[in-house]
């Protein structure tokens, strides 16, 4: 019996620490990653699949009526592809619910316009204010939204300092 009281104890020790430490290491920033393979296949073949949390449903949709145009490239896709992507970015959108940081993002965010670009949110802008023109063109970062060269984790939805 004592032997069982230990295991269990121990047991309980792991899972608390393995909590803790994810809780740690979110801080206050964390957002569930793309979960959908078709997602992370057609939006991560040239950029970080961003979490759909970090936009609102609104930009998400005009996003992906637009894709003749994404940001300066043609990346159009079947309509079947199109449909189900639009579906599940704007099922998990930041302004639909179930995202614990999404709120704090997109705090002052248009709802009648929002900006496609997460890196135009207004808490964005705040959380990067102090970086220095020089180091978006550093040869590893080049652009804005290239968020895991300087966020370790960012493909695991966690945008650490």
């Amino acid at each position: 019996m004592r032997l069982y009281r230990s295991m269990i104890f121990g047991l309980f020790v792991v899972v608390a620490s393995a909590m803790l430490l994810q809780i740690a290491r979110a801080g206050g920033n964390y957002y569930p990653p793309v979960s959908d393979a078709l997602v992370k296949e057609e939006c991560g073949s040239c950029h970080l699949a961003f979490p759909p949390s970090m936009l609102p449903s609104t930009s998400w949709q005009r996003l992906m009526g637009g894709l003749k145009n994404h940001f300066g490239d043609d990346v159009s896709l079947d309509p079947a592809s199109v449909s189900r992507i639009t579906a599940y970015l704007t099922a998990h959108a930041g302004d639909t619910g179930g995202a614990r940081y999404a709120e704090k993002l997109l705090r002052g965010v248009s709802t009648v316009d929002p900006p496609l670009r997460i890196t135009e949110l207004p808490r964005w802008l705040k959380e990067h204010r102090k970086v220095k023109n020089r180091e978006w063109q550093q040869q590893e970062v080049r652009s804005k939204a290239n968020c895991p060269a300087c966020h370790r984790d960012a493909e695991r939805g966690y945008f650490d300092e």
